[in-house]
């Protein structure tokens, strides 16, 4: 067993959730390469019945007890039924996935969850699912991935946000947010704010101003001003940035995710990480905090009005 859970028959894990397109699948590559090099061992579970092509070593599939494909052609349901049909065959199921998991004792787990946003603000299927995971000691941390472009429109900005803390109510796991594609930040677009505004989820009255200055959301003030009473109420969401390409980014989602479900590990771990961020200093290692990634986003911004200015 891994040093954090000698002498104990716990099993610690992450499952990724979040939107279609919001990288999950790459954050459990990259989190896998990242862990197994300070010699975590990690099992990776895909759980995404519409996954038909994983780029990680898949130590379990749950391809090997249903697909998509199947289920839409043998039920005629489409794409979105589907899903939760598949989800709802792996709850009544949960002898089978035990069973798999159990080839993988003392490993770290990463859970690869279907990107349909019902599953986790509304449908029970995929809950159930993680409520017997932790009947079987498993200590799990939710790992909501948003693609970071939402930062760049205050109106998808505020629904990203009821979105995360829906979920964060729903699947009542241990949670972190995690803005995802940081490093594709300076392409989307211009922010209102600082990132450490959208990340810390700091007052969010001057966003719902910024909106009132579109003639189109002036119309839904109101609205928008009692969506972020309940998200400032709750006073729960907040982001982490990330660079899944960057060490020192993936060591702060890590570090965030171990102090949510509880791992903890050795000196050997400690060692071998410390061994990893010190070879990371070099031409590869460009974000190492979220000033860092603001500050690669204004030189961005400033370029491009500089160039538009010799244009005219």
């Amino acid at each position: 067993m891994s040093e954090g859970c000698q002498g104990s028959s716990l099993a610690f894990g992450q499952v990724v959730i979040g939107p279609p397109g919001s990288g999950k699948t790459t954050y459990c590559l990259g989190m896998q390469e990242f862990l197994g090099r300070i010699g975590r061992k990690v099992t990776v579970v895909n759980l995404d019945p519409a996954n038909e092509v994983v780029p990680y070593p898949c130590s379990l599939d749950i391809s090997e007890l249903i697909t998509l494909p199947d289920v839409m052609e043998n039920l005629k349901l489409g794409p979105n039924g589907g899903l939760l049909y598949c989800m709802e065959y792996l709850e009544a199921n949960s002898d089978w996935l035990h069973q798999k998991l159990a080839a993988s004792k003392g490993h770290y787990y990463l859970f690869d969850c279907p990107g349909q946003v019902e599953l986790y603000t509304h449908h029970n299927a995929l809950k159930n699912v993680f409520s017997q995971l932790a009947k079987w000691n498993f200590r799990l941390a939710a790992v909501h991935l948003v693609d970071s472009h939402y930062c760049t429109d205050p109106g998808k900005f505020i629904s990203v946000l009821c979105t995360s803390l829906s979920t964060m109510l729903h699947v009542e796991l241990p949670h972190v947010n995690v803005l995802s594609k940081m490093d594709l930040l300076e392409q989307y677009g211009k922010l209102a704010f600082n990132l450490d505004y959208y990340t810390e989820v700091l007052d969010l009255s001057y966003l719902v101003e910024h909106l009132a200055s579109d003639p189109f959301f002036r119309n839904y003030r109101r609205l928008n001003e009692k969506l972020v009473e309940v998200i400032e109420d709750y006073s729960l969401v907040s982001f982490v940035p990330l660079n899944v390409q960057d060490k020192e980014s993936m060591r702060q989602v890590m570090q965030a995710v171990d102090k949510a479900n509880g791992y903890s590990f050795g000196d050997q771990e400690h060692r071998s990480l410390e061994a990893l961020m010190s070879a990371a200093v070099g031409a590869d290692f460009h974000f190492t905090s979220t000033l860092a990634v603001q500050e690669r986003y204004v030189q961005s911004q400033d370029k491009t009005v500089e160039e538009e200015a010799m244009e005219l």
